[in-house]
């Protein structure tokens, strides 16, 4: 495919990610049964947001990745799924261990994706890491990621994907604007309350000091 493949929903980032990540760590059993890939969307670990899918969601997600050729029907005593993502976004392998990990976890840092990514692709370091996320958020045909703006009290920016389009971004930017006006409110709160505490200090000190001839 020449051109990047229209948004994906919820369902079917968690659907992509999922087998993404079964490709590599439980080979042995992909492709996957719809009833494998349902249970892997559900789990209650390493799955951010945690989700209760029902077979039947999870067909129809698999249908229209199908029509877009973002995943693969095998047919057999049962049928089974893979994807074809790496094809379909015309991304890399390591590009792809990192996309899978944002779609399956939510946004992380850098540090962080190189430690969850570890069982996906290994990365030599955290400057290979940032290389791939950099080429993902530039690319001409349109980005896949999103470098978010740090948040209060936080060391490490995250990254986020775009896989299902851009990010709400007026929650973010209120959240971020918001907090150092909150900031200038509470501070001044403050010195006014101080203020208000050393002028009665003053007033009953001189109450206690005789008047000065």
């Amino acid at each position: 495919m020449s051109a990047t493949p229209p948004s994906l929903n919820a369902v079917e980032a968690r659907i992509l990610g999922v087998l993404i990540e079964k490709e590599k760590t439980t080979p042995d059993v992909y492709p996957l049964t719809v009833n494998g890939l349902t249970a892997g969307c559900n789990q209650k670990t390493s799955r951010e947001p945690v989700m209760n899918l029902s077979e039947a969601e999870v067909q129809a997600g698999l249908e229209a990745l199908r029509s877009r050729f973002l995943v693969l029907e095998t047919s057999g005593r049962v049928m089974r799924y893979a994807h074809n993502f790496g094809r379909g976004y015309q991304v890399p392998g390591a590009a792809v261990a990192l996309l899978a990990v944002l779609m399956l976890r939510g946004p992380q840092t850098v540090s962080e994706l190189r430690a969850n990514c570890d069982r996906l692709h290994r990365f030599a370091d955290a400057s290979s890491v940032e290389g791939y996320l950099e080429e993902l958020a530039t690319r001409p045909e349109g980005p896949l990621a999103i470098l978010l703006p740090r948040q209060p009290g936080a060391r490490e920016q995250r990254w986020a994907h775009l896989l299902c389009g851009e990010l709400p971004a007026a929650p973010g930017v209120d959240q971020q604007t918001a907090a150092p006006a909150a900031d200038r409110s509470a501070l001044e709160s403050r010195v006014a309350r101080l203020e208000t505490e050393v002028a009665e200090l003053r007033a009953a000190l001189a109450a206690l000091l005789p008047p000065s001839a």
